[in-house]
């Protein structure tokens, strides 16, 4: 199935009425004129060179390395004040991979091994590294393919520009000169750098469109930060709108309907009005507490990837950090980071809550998230080496990790994660650990507190089902159901050939998320959900049919939660769901309103 549905069998241009489709990763509508931008892949030649020229080869590439750093580190020092804090770090990942000294010494070996120009074998290079970033099956990773693709474009364009040749990697169109009905503008392109994105801020976009990305490429995550609705992944979308072509952005179905019917448009236009109107109606509930009609309270926790995030979940109301992902201060660098550096971070995101409870995950590495220069020779990564089994394999970066989170946990309410458990030895190795972390501390008089909650990830089916002594001998669970659910259907999600299989309401899923919950109650300790499931304001009714009382998720998506709580009956929800939960029979959704 193609993403493109035509309604018409002629296209002219600002006539025919056709629709696309992508994935709508923010959420809204837009209405407003296309605005083109130049793809940024650049036709790269190749030719011969001799043995006497490889050096000023290498030498132009080096040149052009150098200069497109410049430009990086321009840029950043020029970030307005109100630009989006992840403009910085996306910023920070190109430096990074400029910097790389991997990438310019196997450019330059390919240079004198195939005597060839720079632009050849920097694309050679490129492709090479984009394929094993596709590869990945950790989603934030794969998306991570986009850096390389957009580092070296910047680089192939310094490099033609070096040769005498024209190159842009950014071409905006002009603006139409005639007025426009409807100011919002729409971006259309192939992807968007966040260099890209950062020159274009001040433009004010309603929308932004681009054929490549997923939820977690920089598109989609510059938009999140600036509201804006966005689709990405629709294919060869750009290449069939036209400039000043009148769209209609749907970012909850991710459909875009080129130039509409005056029916259509007014069918949009009043969606568009209710739409606006009740997310100003949300910022009315953002100081409100999460409690049903039926009177239960319900925790609203956020996760994040970077301390400075911590801040952002406190504004908007969140009752705690549910999901602290410690991997991210680890990955994208040559060097492990220090004791101190880790001390640091934890403090600042402790500190940024106000005392508030701050869930930090241990250090959850492996598979296809790896340390910079390992590998993993495992025939099947995704069931390895990997989270827990990955640190008590590893104890000295462990015990590292865990003496920055002991001495942290003096200025806030901490409280420790451990990542996929499947049997209880590990959660006695990892009590071991904290407790010799703790003797090491109190020898140095190093003051930290000594009764930190520690719980443990319920991601493997194996402790779902077993899940007594896990609750038992823990004091609290954090369900991560995008494993969960990856590993009870056996779907890769980042295989568009099974994806349609990965379902968060197959009975299988839901009876685990239940039997987690039920044993959470009989132990009494708390159970929340921090994977995708929990953000999902369309799955809010079924997880509080299955006695879910604290959800972890993205601080962007917890007003559009609290919303369905305030709305719904939790014991009437539990009471519908449980007899179709005891005869295994999918939930029909209408059954939850």
């Amino acid at each position: 199935m193609t993403p493109f549905e035509v309604n018409s069998s002629i296209r002219t241009a600002g006539s025919a009425m056709f629709s696309c489709h992508g994935q709508g990763v923010v959420r809204g509508y837009a209405i407003g004129r296309a605005e083109l931008l130049g793809a940024t892949q650049i036709e790269v030649s190749q030719y011969a060179i001799s043995v006497e020229q490889v050096e000023a080869q290498q030498q132009r590439l080096r040149d052009a390395l150098l200069e497109a750093e410049q430009e990086i580190s321009a840029l950043v020092a020029q970030l307005p004040t109100d630009a989006p804090k992840e403009l910085a770090a996306l910023l920070g990942v190109h430096s990074l991979l400029l910097q790389d000294p991997n990438l310019r010494a196997q450019t330059e070996r390919y240079i004198a091994e195939h005597l060839c120009n720079a632009e050849w074998a920097l694309h050679q290079q490129g492709q090479l590294l984009q394929a094993q970033f596709a590869a990945m099956q950790d989603d934030y990773l794969r998306e991570r393919g986009s850096d390389i693709r957009q580092v070296v474009e910047r680089v192939l364009a310094l490099l033609k520009q070096s040769d005498h040749s024209p190159a842009q990697v950014v071409q905006v169109a002009s603006p139409p000169s005639a007025a426009s009905p409807y100011e919002s503008k729409i971006l259309v392109a192939r992807d968007i750098a966040p260099a890209d994105m950062l020159a274009l801020r001040h433009r004010h976009f309603g929308a932004f469109l681009t054929d490549l990305g997923g939820p977690t490429s920089h598109t989609a995550i510059v938009a999140r930060s600036m509201g804006v609705p966005a689709i990405v992944g629709m294919g060869g979308m750009r290449t069939l709108i036209h400039e000043h072509d009148l769209l209609i952005v749907d970012g909850f179905t991710g459909e875009v309907i080129i130039n509409p019917s005056e029916l259509v448009l007014a069918e949009y236009q009043q969606k568009q009005k209710e739409y606006l109107s009740a997310r100003a109606k949300l910022e009315s509930i953002r100081d409100a507490p999460a409690i049903t009609l039926d009177g239960v309270e319900i925790q609203l926790l956020a996760n994040i990837e970077l301390p400075e995030e911590a801040s952002e979940a406190y504004a908007i109301g969140a009752n705690g950090i549910g999901l602290f992902r410690s991997e991210f201060l680890f990955m994208g660098r040559k060097s492990l980071p220090s004791e101190d550096e880790q001390f640091e971070a934890y403090r600042y995101a402790l500190e940024a809550m106000h005392g508030l409870p701050v869930t930090i995950r241990t250090l959850d590495i492996g598979a296809d998230k790896m340390l910079e220069g390992e590998q993993t020779l495992a025939t099947n990564p995704a069931l390895g080496l990997r989270a827990v089994r990955y640190c008590l394999a590893h104890p000295e970066l462990f015990q590292t990790q865990l003496r920055a989170l002991l001495r942290a946990s003096v200025y806030g309410q901490l409280q420790i994660l451990i990542p996929m458990l499947s049997t209880l030895e590990e959660v006695i190795a990892v009590k071991q650990a904290i407790v010799a972390a703790q003797h090491g501390l109190k020898q140095q008089g190093i003051d930290y507190v000594a009764d930190i909650k520690l719980g443990g990830m319920v991601e493997v089916p194996a402790a779902a089902i077993a899940i007594e002594p896990f609750a038992a001998n823990l004091e609290f669970l954090s369900l991560g159901t995008n494993d969960l659910i990856q590993y009870v259907m056996a779907v890769d999600r980042g295989d568009a050939q099974v994806a349609d299989l990965y379902d968060p309401m197959h009975p299988a899923v839901l009876r685990l998320i239940s039997h987690v919950i039920n044993a959470g109650e009989r132990f009494t300790i708390p159970v929340s959900v921090c994977g995708e499931m929990a953000g999902d304001s369309s799955l809010t009714r079924l997880l509080l049919g299955l006695g879910l009382t604290k959800f972890s998720m993205h601080p962007a998506q917890i007003l559009d939660v609290k919303r369905e709580i305030l709305m719904s009956h939790s014991y009437a929800l539990r009471t519908k769901l449980a007899s179709v939960l005891n005869r295994g029979e999918r939930v029909d959704s209408a059954l939850l309103h």
